[in-house]
């Protein structure tokens, strides 16, 4: 069970947040709140896998709170929410660890695929947002001939760098969701990286270095 917290400071949004979660197999409600004030005590005495993080709140905003999580907490998985999908806010969070954002016009189901994505090692944001993360990222890496990605490998990322789920890169080459789950792992190791915004930023330095 994902154990799953909720940051909002509207208190009905977070009433749905709930009603969700608690309908959906495989989440556990773990406690929501209004702002980010007393974060690492919440994430101490909740204890969750994910955090659904609203990046405007009043008090200590998601940003901070993401920074705090990821600073104490780093293997807990967050989300950040916002309302428009072209938020420099949003880019920031992803520079700054965040896992990926929904929109909060996102339907329920939406929103449950982009938890099960997150939790299974993969990223949620537009292909828009995957372009500046690419573009912006620098990196101390190895070159390019150096990181030794199989073919298929680089298929793969090619695919995720174009804006592609999981699900479609694995209709695209006729392989299982759970494959492609494996060939991002040891992209990750080879890349010596720990998340997909990272992984895309590193493979498009070396697409055109």
């Amino acid at each position: 069970m994902v154990r799953t917290v909720v940051y909002d400071d509207n208190q009905s949004r977070r009433e749905s947040l709930k009603a969700l979660i608690e309908l959906s197999d495989g989440l556990e409600w773990a406690g929501s709140f209004a702002s980010c004030d007393t974060v690492l005590a919440d994430m101490e005495a909740a204890k969750p896998d994910l955090v659904l993080m609203d990046i405007q709140m009043p008090g200590t905003d998601g940003m901070e709170g993401l920074l705090q999580i990821k600073a104490h907490y780093p293997h807990i998985k967050v989300l950040m929410q916002t309302a428009f999908d072209n938020d420099e806010k949003v880019f920031r969070a992803l520079q700054l660890g965040a896992e990926g954002y929904i929109l909060k016009t996102s339907t329920a189901a939406q929103i449950a695929q982009s938890i099960d994505e997150v939790m299974k090692g993969g990223a949620a944001m537009t292909p828009s947002i995957a372009l500046k993360v690419m573009r912006f990222f620098s990196s101390h890496q190895p070159g390019p001939n150096q990181y030794n990605l199989s073919p298929k490998e680089t298929q793969v990322l090619d695919l995720l760098a174009k804006g592609n789920s999981y699900k479609m890169v694995a209709d695209a080459l006729g392989i299982s969701y759970f494959t492609v789950n494996s060939h991002v792992k040891k992209v990750y190791e080879k890349l010596q990286v720990h998340s997909l915004s990272e992984a895309l930023a590193l493979y498009h330095k070396q697409k055109l270095g």
